[in-house]
């Protein structure tokens, strides 16, 4: 089964692209992040004709999540699962696919250290530990996919010297991220490569993508039973390239039957 994670910086603007590229690399599973369409607007048909169920929870010209899949599509729940109000953006989704059980996350991006968004990503980012933990178990196949808006590691980032004092890279962002780890869950593409300047984001401006100047803050991450099926991961940078990409480009993870 291949796994995929794709913030596509507004689906209305690159439908095209990524039906090129669901019918060129043939995901499984492609989870979206910033679709940037309310749920009456989600072009549910054209991923129907090529194969796919859909899953979309969406609030219009904002945020926006997704899931795509040829392998199922079960359980859907869009939001957190925590008993709480719901989240007021469009974040979060989760469903089963093939037995596993995948939810595609927009982790808010904080802004600043000093902007009421940064305390907002921290309380969300517990909230999403506690969403996984209270509906699952390290011991499920469970994965974690999207755009985290953190770079877990220096390593991933082009020049942490310029990102002191940032959102990204922030030590309680990082703790966050590294408690959900901690609960059970593992950076799969750092199963298949260690080295730095392996990015999945980069700047529109200064030709940051040309210049190798880019962040790795989207992750697949997966329970160790997912782990353990894993057998490929790539950041599809060629995706990146071309007329008018977005910012990020595509993660694959492939999975060995369950």
């Amino acid at each position: 089964m291949r796994v995929a994670t794709w913030n596509v910086n507004s689906l209305k603007a690159r439908v095209g692209r990524v039906e090129e590229w669901l019918a060129d690399v043939q995901p499984d599973v492609l989870c979206m992040q910033e679709t940037k369409l309310s749920d009456d607007a989600f072009p549910a048909l054209t991923f129907q004709a090529l194969g796919y169920e859909s899953a979309h929870h969406g609030q219009g010209q904002w945020n926006g999540v997704a899931i795509l899949s040829k392998v199922g599509l079960a359980d859907v729940v869009a939001n957190f699962a925590d008993g709480r109000p719901p989240d007021a953006e469009a974040r979060l989704i989760t469903a089963t696919c093939a037995g596993v059980r995948i939810t595609s996350v927009y982790v808010p991006n904080g802004r600043s250290l000093d902007h009421e968004h940064y305390r907002y990503k921290l309380a969300w980012l517990a909230r999403l530990r506690n969403h996984v933990a209270n509906n699952s178990s390290p011991l499920d196949q469970v994965i974690v996919t999207g755009d985290f808006n953190i770079a877990p590691d220096d390593r991933d980032v082009y020049d942490p010297s310029k990102m002191i004092g940032a959102t990204h890279v922030s030590p309680a962002e990082r703790a966050e991220l590294a408690a959900l780890c901690d609960w059970g869950m593992t950076d799969v593409l750092r199963r298949f490569h260690d080295q730095d300047k392996l990015y999945s984001w980069w700047d529109y401006r200064a030709g940051d993508f040309h210049m190798g100047r880019g962040l790795r803050i989207d992750l697949v991450l997966a329970t160790a039973p997912v782990v353990a099926r894993s057998t490929f991961s790539i950041i599809d940078r060629n995706a990146r390239k071309g007329t008018s990409p977005s910012d990020h480009a595509p993660v694959i993870v492939d999975l060995a039957g369950a």
